[in-house]
């Protein structure tokens, strides 16, 4: 009786046995599929190649990055991720995470028939609900056409006015004003069901070179990235964020041995993941960098980045689909010999589904082209570009409440001639404002007039436009009485810097022409200024700062 029992429980086993394994995601995985999974590839061009096809079919690998050469109108894109996802999925592949770099302002892949969002800084002026909403609003552009990953927010500090990469690309200056404005653009991003990816951990914004030309040294204590860098990353980590994305920098405080980040244990391994409990998928910069490239061979680079606890190496334009499957098969070699475990290989690609399966990747569909313009919704984005501008408007500080500007003052406002915007939309607010337009670099003539006009009026509003690197806008306003001179600063907020005796200062941290309507609303007093300070410009005018 018990030896029947235990055959019918035997036969019982092994019809559970399927099921069970098929819960488990990687079962039934090859080892060359599993470590594909690990890799974001790039293919070129904005159609689906055979070569790309093939590629796709026979490796199937874990996502594909769109660079600039893979970009067009809404319609094409879609035509192009729907043949990436129907490709792989018909081979029996998982669907792919389809990435790109949507960061806004100087970094953004999708241009035609998207919306133009501007520079970060804009964004955490602003404020937390107006982050919010340009995140989802970016993940709405991107998920309308196919893409699921957004490689962004920058996650980086501005501390460095002088870095070569970061600035302009960067939140802000303070750890906390940016961790705030970070998190809302991940859960703005995220409510859309596109993955959000912090960039680029542990932090590049206080470096001086290119990490894409050479591998640089990071000479920050421990205590100085706890306080500073890496608050913003924590931020996100703390509110879900899909993915964190690892610099190619190397910081002998975090790790003694000279190598990026990107391929240490100690960074990717024990800070990201074990101290800061980081669970969601770790990504590299792009791999075809001089910072990895020139310091490593390719093949031994992937290697070095699985070992450290990387689940997605980020392959560039410049290593094409020969370099890829080399990469692949490296890993897969450094298993089969043992200096890799399979069950190493096992955790990552459980991740990478995992994190497929929450963010509806696994569910793929195919999109219609012809709709894809309503689904970007770039109609509704513009009124949101709008709103931003007029959200983000600071008046850092007014000693003598000049703002808003009364009626009953004799008004000179002195501007950009290039900029004949700015004439237009303020002169509507006062019809008896006296007006004088300069050149981009005003001429010593120009000056002497500019200075007559505001000796003779009861306040000067002088607008500039990135005067920090114009010596000649620096002169003009400072030849200006400052007890009754306004400055408004068209893009760069450190204006201030080169002219800090004037008597009110605004910032509007973009030159785009939505700018200059909401400047003149707020100088008029049509709508508040609301906008905070989102860097630190002196003791005095720190990040977080709003005029009163």
């Amino acid at each position: 009786m018990i030896q029947r029992y235990m055959g019918v429980l035997a036969g019982v086993l092994l019809l559970i046995a399927p099921a069970f394994a098929q819960s488990d995601p990687v079962a039934g995985m090859s080892l060359e599929h599993k470590v594909a999974q690990m890799f974001m590839i790039t293919l070129h061009g904005s159609q689906m190649t055979q070569v790309g096809a093939e590629f796709l079919r026979e490796w199937q690998p874990g996502g594909v990055v769109l660079f600039g050469a893979n970009m067009g109108t809404p319609d094409a894109v879609t035509r192009l991720t729907n043949d990436f996802q129907s490709t792989i999925t018909a081979a029996g592949g998982p669907p792919l995470l389809i990435a790109t770099d949507q960061e806004g302002g100087v970094v953004a892949r999708l241009t035609d028939g998207f919306t133009v969002f501007p520079a970060p800084l804009v964004t955490t002026a602003a404020g937390d609900e107006m982050a919010f909403r340009v995140g989802q609003a970016v993940a709405e552009e991107l998920s309308g056409v196919g893409i699921n990953m957004n490689l962004a927010p920058v996650a980086d500090l501005e501390t460095n006015t002088r870095n070569p990469i970061i600035r302009r690309r960067s939140y802000g200056s303070h750890p906390a004003v940016v961790g705030r404005a970070v998190s809302q653009v991940v859960l703005g991003t995220q409510s859309m069901n596109v993955l959000a990816t912090v960039k680029h951990f542990p932090g590049h914004g206080e470096t001086d070179q290119d990490s894409h030309g050479t591998l640089m040294r990071m000479d920050l204590t421990r205590e100085r990235l706890d306080a500073l860098e890496i608050v913003p990353f924590r931020a996100a980590i703390e509110v879900g964020v899909a993915a964190v994305m690892v610099a190619h920098i190397w910081f002998p405080a975090l790790d003694e041995v000279r190598r990026p980040a990107t391929l240490s244990p100690e960074v990717v391994t024990g800070l990201l993941r074990e101290e800061l409990g980081f669970e969601g998928l770790i990504i590299t910069d792009a791999m075809d960098m001089n910072a990895v490239d020139m310091e490593v061979y390719f093949a031994d680079s992937m290697v070095q980045a699985v070992q450290a606890g990387v689940d997605m190496m980020t392959l560039g334009p410049s290593f094409g689909l020969t370099i890829a499957e080399q990469s692949i098969q490296a890993v897969v070699d450094a298993v089969r010999r043992g200096d890799i475990s399979e069950a190493r290989i096992d955790e990552s690609v459980r991740r990478i589904l995992a994190a497929k399966e929450r963010f509806g990747v696994m569910d793929w569909q195919p999109l219609d082209p012809v709709r894809a313009g309503e689904r970007v919704n770039a109609e509704a984005h513009s009124a949101l570009i709008d709103d931003l501008f007029r959200a983000a408007v600071t008046v850092a500080y007014d000693r003598f409440d000049y703002i808003p500007l009364q009626p009953d003052r004799n008004i000179a406002i002195v501007f950009l001639g290039t900029r004949y915007q700015i004439q237009n939309e303020c002169q509507q607010y006062n019809p008896n404002i006296r007006w004088l337009s300069v050149s981009d670099s005003p001429t010593e003539e120009q000056i002497s007039w500019a200075r007559q006009i505001a000796q003779e009026s009861d306040v000067t509003v002088v607008w500039t436009q990135d005067a920090i690197s114009t010596v000649e806008q620096q002169d003009l306003v400072n030849a200006l009485p400052p007890e009754k001179t306004v400055a408004v600063a068209l893009w760069s907020p450190y204006d201030w810097q080169t002219y800090p005796r004037v008597s009110a200062y605004v910032a509007t941290y973009s030159p785009a022409r939505e700018a200059v309507p909401a400047a003149c609303a707020v100088l008029f007093g049509a709508i508040p200024a609301n906008g905070q300070l989102p860097v630190t410009l002196s003791l005095e005018l720190q990040a977080g700062t709003r005029g009163s």
